[in-house]
């Protein structure tokens, strides 16, 4: 596999600076409607020796998206047996990471078809400008996902997919649903942290602002950024 197709290189730095551009990005809103973010989590027993570290990196990039304004966010995750919850679309960062640090662990088995439909059904009510998918394993049927995919790339949500580990099903799984929703996919480990922190504040940038804020940051650094505008670019033709 390419090694393009794995975002972000772990071993890269170039994504650091990126974090302390992001309140200056322009925003470009409709008529002052705010920005739409989901935020999944794959909150099953799996993730537990990394849970607080990650939940670390997604508070992080909460911080940064409150710096951009008129960003809307809202919390779904899973766990346990059958257990699915969802949050209120929330646009105070503060309320949002309590929530989000409340969450913990507990055995189960994944539910993607779940979050997938979950934002088909919410962008039917009012428009989501972006999903963000964290997780590390995947338990269910990759064609049944892809269908979903397809109708959120219809319904123009690309799902941005953070594959933790190396898990090689999630893997193809994960970057079928990027694919198909016109999202794109990246892994992470432990020293991918800060790559990480500035690729979720680029999607967060996204969702506020839409492509061209995010493709704008993406000229003016480059790296890791700019393959990840590639991919959409790419995966819109």
């Amino acid at each position: 596999m390419a090694k393009d197709d794995n975002l972000p290189d772990k071993t890269s730095s170039q994504v650091d600076a990126f974090l302390s551009k992001v309140a200056a990005i322009p925003v470009n809103k409709t008529q002052g409607v705010p920005g739409r973010l989901m935020f999944a989590m794959d909150a099953t027993a799996s993730r537990e020796p990394t849970w607080d570290k990650a939940s670390n990196i997604q508070g992080e990039m909460f911080a940064e998206a409150a710096a951009l304004g008129g960003l809307e966010m809202q919390l779904v995750y899973f766990r346990g047996f059958g257990e699915f919850k969802v949050s209120l679309w929330l646009n105070n960062p503060k309320a949002f990471l309590r929530l989000m640090t409340s969450v913990f662990c507990a055995a189960g088995e994944t539910q993607i078809a779940k979050v997938l439909q979950h934002a088909v059904n919410e962008t039917a009510k009012k428009k989501v400008n972006a999903m963000v998918y964290v997780g590390d394993c995947m338990e269910e049927d990759v064609d049944k996902l892809g269908a979903l995919a397809g109708k959120l790339g219809l319904l123009g949500v690309p799902a941005f997919m953070f594959h933790e580990g190396d898990d090689a099903v999630a893997a193809f799984g994960f970057k079928q649903i990027a694919h198909l929703s016109g999202g794109a996919y990246c892994s992470f480990d432990a020293g991918s942290a800060h790559a990480l922190r500035g690729l979720l504040s680029a999607v967060a940038a996204y969702a506020a602002g839409g492509r061209p804020a995010l493709e704008d940051m993406a000229k003016k650094k480059g790296g890791d950024l700019l393959k990840l505008t590639h991919q959409m670019k790419s995966l819109s033709k």
